[in-house]
């Protein structure tokens, strides 16, 4: 790994600022990222979540990291009021240019920019709360889902999804050296520097993997967390909900 790559997990903050420049430097590239490193799958796996999250016409839906928008129209087409919400300002504006095209519901969508470790909304405010790769790239993950709790109304239900971090050594080793190869070669072509996609490996190496994200939901106050294996357990959504 690179000195620059890894001195962004030298400090949340150094995290902080290296997510917000990567995310600024892919926007445009980022759906194109996403179906190649899923080989076309990320779309199942978005339904997947939004079919847990079991709409109900009206509720009040954030969508965490929503990137160029695609939960966020899910859960509009399925009846719900949604606010995107993502650190990057041009993933706000791709999501916009989406927007007359995205189907049913999509004008009930509203955006946001805004970090996950200090929403600007109201506590108590949404019926559901939702992130795809949002907890893996926040700068202090307890902070974040703290923050996650103090949004949803009480029954309120938190659906994650993310790479996991395997527990088998062996298998977190292939994994990890599939995504550092690929992510290379991304990089080397898209941007000109390998780094760029090697942050994702590296991030998994870093995270608690699906176990521990389940430790720190129930640690926030969270219940009827679940663990979802995808892939294989490669990929994970998590499902929880605030007490009433």
């Amino acid at each position: 790994m690179s000195r620059s790559l890894s001195s962004a997990f030298a400090s949340p903050e150094a995290k902080r600022r290296h997510v917000r420049q990567l995310f600024a430097t892919i926007a445009d590239r980022y759906d194109l990222i996403t179906r190649v490193l899923s080989y076309g799958m990320d779309e199942r796996w978005k339904r997947r979540l939004m079919a847990r999250a079991a709409v109900l016409p009206g509720e009040r839906a954030l969508d965490l990291a929503t990137g160029t928008g695609d939960v966020a129209f899910g859960l509009a087409a399925a009846g719900a009021v949604v606010a995107g919400l993502d650190v990057t300002h041009r993933m706000l504006q791709l999501a916009r240019g989406k927007q007359s095209a995205a189907g049913a519901g999509a004008a009930r969508v509203s955006w946001t920019t805004g970090d996950m470790t200090a929403l600007p909304f109201p506590s108590r405010t949404f019926a559901i709360v939702t992130t795809s790769y949002g907890l893996r790239n926040v700068p202090d993950l307890g902070t974040a889902v703290a923050e996650v709790v103090r949004v949803l109304a009480p029954g309120g239900r938190f659906l994650s999804l993310d790479f996991n971090r395997p527990e088998s050594p062996a298998l977190r080793a292939v994994y990890l050296g599939y995504l550092t190869v690929v992510g290379s070669a991304l990089g080397w072509v898209l941007h000109g520097d390998p780094d760029t996609y090697r942050y994702i490996p590296a991030s998994i190496r870093r995270y608690p993997g699906a176990r521990g994200v389940a430790a720190v939901l129930r640690a926030a106050g969270l219940t009827g967390v679940e663990a979802i294996p995808i892939l294989g357990g490669l990929m994970t959504i998590h499902v929880a909900r605030r007490p009433n």
